[in-house]
C-alpha cells in the first residue's frame, strides 16, 4: 500500500508542473498582460507606461517571466492584484477561500446523503414508484442548469417563503459562536443545494447502475447460495463493489464543484473564489486570473490522488507492487 501511494505521489509532482505550465501560458497568449488591468490615464506618457512593464518584467523572455512567477507562486506569492489596488492575491484568495471550501463542502455532503440511499434504494426496488420518482428526478437535475435552479430557488424560499437569505455568507461580520454558525448555514443552504443538484443527479444515477450490475454478478449468486444474509450479501458484497467507481466519481466531482461554484456565486452574490474570479476576468486582472485556475487545478488533481488512495483501499487488486 505505501509502495502504491509513493508512486501516485511520484506522479502527481510532473502533473503539478504541467499544470503551472498550462496556467502561465494561457494567460501569457491572451490579449493584453498584467498590466491591462491596471487603471492607467489615457495621457500617461509612453516612457512611464514602459517603465511600469519592465518593474513587472513583462519586457522579459517567456522562460525568464514563468519562471519568476513559478518561484513567487511556490512560496505563497501569487502576485498584486492589478484590479484591487494595493492588494495581493494571496489576499484577496485567502479572505474568499474558506467560503468557497464551506460552499463545495456542503454540496457535497448534500450530494452523498440523498444520492447514494436513493440509489441503492432505487436498485433494490427496482421499477417501483420510488425507482421511477428518482430516475425522474436525476433527469430533471441534469437538465436543469445551476444558474436558473438558483434564481427559481431564490424566487420561491427567499421571496416567496421567506426561509433563507438571498446573498451573503453570513448575516453579520459581528456574530460569533453559535449564533454565527446557524448564520453561515441558512446562507449555505439555497446555493449549497443549487450546486449540489446536478452531482446528486450523477451520483444517484451511477450508484442505481453500479449497484445493479454488481447484483447480478456471479460473486453475488454465490454468496446467495452459500447461506449469507441479504444485508450482508447488501452492504459488505455490493454496496463496497459498487462504491469503486463512485469514489473515483468523487474526486473528479471537487474540481467540477469548484468550478460550479462561479455561477451559483454569482446568482446568490456569495463572497467566494468565484466571484473573484469573475471580476479578475472583467477587469483583465491576470494574476487574479492564473491565481485562481492554479488553485482548481491543483483541487482537480488533488482530488484525483485521494481517489486513487481510497480506490486501492476499497479494492486491493489495483495496489501495485
Amino acid at each position: 500500500m505505501l509502495k502504491y501511494i509513493l508512486r501516485r505521489i511520484i506522479q502527481f509532482i510532473p502533473m503539478v508542473f504541467f499544470l503551472t505550465v498550462i496556467v502561465f501560458l494561457f494567460a501569457y497568449l491572451a490579449p493584453g498582460d498584467a498590466l491591462s488591468g491596471e487603471a492607467i490615464d489615457p495621457n500617461t506618457p509612453r516612457e512611464v507606461i514602459e517603465e511600469r512593464r519592465a518593474a513587472l518584467g513583462l519586457n522579459d523572455p517567456i522562460h525568464i517571466q514563468y519562471w519568476n512567477w513559478l518561484r513567487r507562486a511556490v512560496t505563497g506569492d501569487l502576485g498584486m492584484s492589478t484590479h484591487f489596488t494595493g492588494r495581493s492575491v494571496s489576499e484577496l484568495i485567502s479572505q474568499r477561500l474558506g467560503n468557497t471550501f464551506y460552499l463545495g463542502a456542503f454540496a457535497l455532503f448534500v450530494t452523498l446523503i440523498v444520492s447514494v440511499p436513493i440509489g441503492i434504494y432505487s436498485a433494490r426496488k427496482k421499477y417501483s414508484v420510488l425507482d421511477y420518482a428518482a430516475t425522474s428526478f436525476a433527469f430533471v437535475g441534469l437538465a436543469t442548469p445551476n444558474f436558473f435552479a438558483g434564481l427559481l430557488a431564490i424566487y420561491v424560499f427567499s421571496f416567496g417563503l421567506g426561509w433563507f437569505p438571498t446573498q451573503g455568507s453570513i448575516g453579520s461580520p459581528g456574530l460569533t459562536g453559535f449564533e454565527a454558525f446557524i448564520s453561515r448555514i441558512q446562507h449555505l443552504v439555497l446555493p449549497g443545494v443549487t450546486l449540489g443538484l446536478s452531482s446528486t443527479a450523477i451520483f444517484m444515477r451511477y450508484m442505481r447502475s453500479e449497484m445493479l450490475d454488481i447484483k447480478g454478478s456471479d460473486f453475488i449468486r454465490t454468496a446467495r447460495a452459500k447461506g449469507i444474509g441479504a444485508n450482508s450479501v447488501l452492504y459488505k458484497h455490493t454496496l463496497r463493489n459498487a462504491m469503486i467507481p463512485i469514489v473515483t466519481l468523487l474526486g473528479m466531482e471537487i474540481g467540477m464543484l469548484l468550478s460550479g461554484a462561479f455561477i451559483v456565486e454569482t446568482v446568490f452574490n456569495y463572497p467566494g473564489i468565484g466571484t473573484l474570479f469573475l471580476s479578475g476576468m472583467s477587469n483583465r486582472d491576470y494574476p487574479v486570473i492564473m491565481a485562481v485556475n492554479l488553485l482548481i487545478g491543483l483541487s482537480v488533481l488533488i482530488g484525483n490522488l485521494l481517489a486513487d488512495i481510497f480506490y486501492a483501499v476499497i479494492d486491493p487488486r489495483i495496489r501495485l507492487d
